[in-house]
């Protein structure tokens, strides 16, 4: 039988069509993960990191590497804890890989290390059949939760701050500009309080202004979503506690982490002042620079010569630091590769 003229077979033309869709978000999606990974490596400091690493013990760095995949793992629990409440079967494993995924984008977004949310979405609604709008009730609920733990311990390192007097108690200006930051981190806990008490903040400002834009589907998606986390608090309220119970596990392991990192570098600190310094750490990354570049380095040169430390001291910390997370979103942008093959299917 002639194959050439088989009515099943395909037609060169209608293949070459079905395949340019593919072939072009396979082309555009390696074009941003090789811009991302070029915008975090231009100016990576590999070799003062590599002379950083180079002065710690190797059993120095394996407790340090338990301790992040420890710290890992828990933020992927609390996620966990929120998904699974309504999803038993939800395996615990690929939400790791997604969230190290989700990372790996987030690392490099300007701003306070969000942007990979959509890959969490899509990877729930793709490999475990939730649909879109549980999906994104599940990451709001986990941003939430996230926010809300990182607020307690921002608000408890700005105490600690003024404790070690790296924030002056003299200066009225230094203390005033807490006030607004101290009513923003309050923005999580109001939110959640709200959500639980059947109010949707985020819904009652895009209601009025969706039909501006004509109603996109995203507004409608994050709307339902909202609704969808409000119930989800009020019927699941113990997976809430125990994902905020991660949350602070979470914390409590990068404090202790960030403990070890002064004191294998000569710094010992006491626990007001290793507070203190991973705040500055967490600002560092609320503003608008991808990856917190150059912030992070100040911060911490900042935080160990107000604690009476060299120089040289907060500038291994910051490169410390900057090796562990270049590692976990290196790893996490090569994870979030996998995202062309399902596309592809």
């Amino acid at each position: 039988m002639n194959t050439a003229s088989s009515p099943l077979s395909p037609v060169p033309g209608e293949l070459m069509v079905s395949d340019k869709p593919k072939y072009l978000r396979t082309v555009l999606i390696y074009t941003v993960l090789i811009t991302l990974l070029y915008l975090a490596l231009r100016n990576a400091p590999f070799i003062d990191i590599w002379n950083t690493l180079s002065q710690l013990h190797l059993w120095q760095i394996g407790l340090l590497f338990i301790l992040n995949s420890g710290v890992i793992f828990a933020i992927t629990a609390r996620w966990w804890m929120i998904v699974r409440a309504d999803n038993p079967s939800i395996p615990f494993l690929p939400l790791v890989r997604y969230r190290l995924s989700t990372f790996g984008i987030s690392y490099f977004t300007p701003g306070p290390q969000v942007g990979g949310e959509p890959l969490q979405i899509y990877n729930l609604q793709k490999n475990h059949g939730i649909s879109f709008a549980r999906a994104t009730s599940a990451v709001i609920m986990d941003k939430l939760i996230e926010f809300l733990g990182n607020s307690i311990l921002i608000m408890a390192g700005l105490t600690a701050a003024i404790q070690v007097g790296m924030i002056s108690t003299n200066g009225n200006f230094a203390l005033g500009s807490l006030i607004p930051l101290a009513a923003i981190l309050t923005i999580p806990l109001l939110h959640l309080t709200m959500l639980y008490h059947g109010r949707y903040p985020l819904s009652s400002i895009l209601r009025p202004i969706a039909p501006l834009f004509g109603n996109p589907a995203w507004m409608r998606l994050i709307i339902v979503s909202e609704r969808m986390a409000a119930s989800f608090t009020r019927r699941r309220l113990s997976a809430v506690l125990g994902a905020f119970f991660f949350s602070l596990l979470a914390l409590a392991g990068t404090l202790l982490e960030y403990s070890l990192m002064t004191s294998f570098l000569g710094a010992h600190l006491s626990f007001a002042q290793n507070l203190a310094g991973l705040t500055s750490v967490m600002l560092a990354f609320v503003l608008p620079l991808p990856g917190g570049l150059g912030a992070l380095e100040a911060s911490q040169v900042y935080a160990l010569t107000s604690m009476g430390y060299a120089p040289a001291i907060g500038i291994s910390l910051s490169l410390l630091i900057r090796s562990r997370d270049l590692m976990n979103a290196g790893l996490g942008l090569l994870l979030a590769g996998k995202l062309i093959r399902h596309l592809n299917r």
